[in-house]
């Protein structure tokens, strides 16, 4: 595996406000992924209890709030999963192309009229994707600076512009074109949205990202792989069968699944930071900036569920009771 030296050398080190070039392949990357995100969860939940003949759902209001609720959940908690498939099997950069392939194909399949099982399978591939791209793509920016490189800091606040820039846009595009004209051509913008945001990663890659997130940070053996592939493997079919038969027999609805992401959302949290700070590969200094980051992590938990209202309970009462 290549050294912090190494991969810093690698890197173009000038050309986008006196910061790599690479910084300016993944701003763009990540604002037209994240004007694919948010533009699609600008009129998801319109979609969902809109009647059938203004061209959604007709879903009870109450339902597609919970869908709303459950899904923005699931695309946070995902990005656990991302971040150990880049940790142990591919690499940041793979990682993040992979993603960003599975929420064009998410938007794709809601472009086309469908029923519920197309709206879920769309939430599932974007939830999946998004766990993939999101916490990868930021951590591909550390890789362009060296440890002591002060331009690290300003880096990622251009970066979260881009995030910024993309978020504001994306709903007044797809918004209006998903109100104003129809929803599954909204959603089809989205998709474009991505697919640029994929082809600007391809184009620029290759010349501006050097080794940046071509290594596995901790990779496993192929005896090991195995292995734990299979298990992986063994407790998906199981979990679906499982939860097949308890929706067959009426156990598992809306309102008890709500409850176990609830439950979910604090039990995995805390089993990786236990995990994190028990590993024998945490070196003390690691353990106590793990600990100073667990109030942080708090308080953006606390900062995200207030922000995750604008895509259901504020947009509801926008479209209710705001003369538009």
């Amino acid at each position: 595996m290549a050294t912090r030296e190494e991969i810093v050398k690698s890197v173009p080190q000038k050309g986008f406000f006196g910061h790599p070039k690479a910084l300016l392949s993944l701003f763009f990357t990540e604002f037209w992924e994240r004007f694919s995100y948010y533009g699609m969860r600008a009129i998801l939940i319109y979609y969902m209890y809109y009647e059938v003949t203004q061209g959604g759902l007709g879903l009870e209001r109450s339902t597609a709030n919970s869908i709303m609720a459950v899904y923005g959940s699931l695309v946070y908690m995902s990005g656990i999963i991302g971040g150990w498939i880049a940790d142990r099997l591919f690499g940041t950069t793979k990682t993040v192309f992979y993603g960003g392939v599975l929420i064009m194909f998410g938007h794709i399949v809601l472009a086309f009229p469908g029923g519920l099982t197309t709206l879920f399978t769309s939430m599932a591939l974007i939830i999946i994707g998004t766990g993939l791209l999101k916490p990868n793509i930021s951590s591909i920016i550390g890789d362009l600076y060296s440890k002591e490189d002060t331009r690290r800091d300003s880096g990622f606040s251009i970066f979260y512009m881009g995030i910024n820039m993309g978020a504001f846009i994306a709903p007044l595009i797809v918004g209006t074109i998903g109100l104003e004209y129809n929803f599954h051509l909204g959603f089809g913008l989205a998709a474009v949205g991505m697919a640029i945001g994929l082809v600007v990663f391809l184009v620029t890659k290759k010349k501006y990202l050097g080794l940046a997130g071509t290594y596995v940070p901790n990779p496993m053996a192929k005896d090991e792989r195995k292995k734990v592939l299979t298990r992986i493997g063994i407790a998906l079919v199981i979990i679906l069968i499982v939860g097949f038969i308890l929706i067959q027999q009426g156990i598992l609805t809306i309102d008890s699944f709500i409850m176990t992401v609830s439950i979910l959302g604090i039990v995995i949290p805390t089993l990786y930071f236990i995990v994190m700070y028990r590993s024998s590969k945490t070196t003390e200094d690691e353990k106590s900036r793990l600990l100073a980051y667990i109030p942080l992590f708090v308080a953006a938990m606390m900062f995200w569920a207030i922000q995750e209202q604008g895509s259901n309970i504020l947009a509801q009462y926008a479209d209710e009771r705001v003369d538009l």
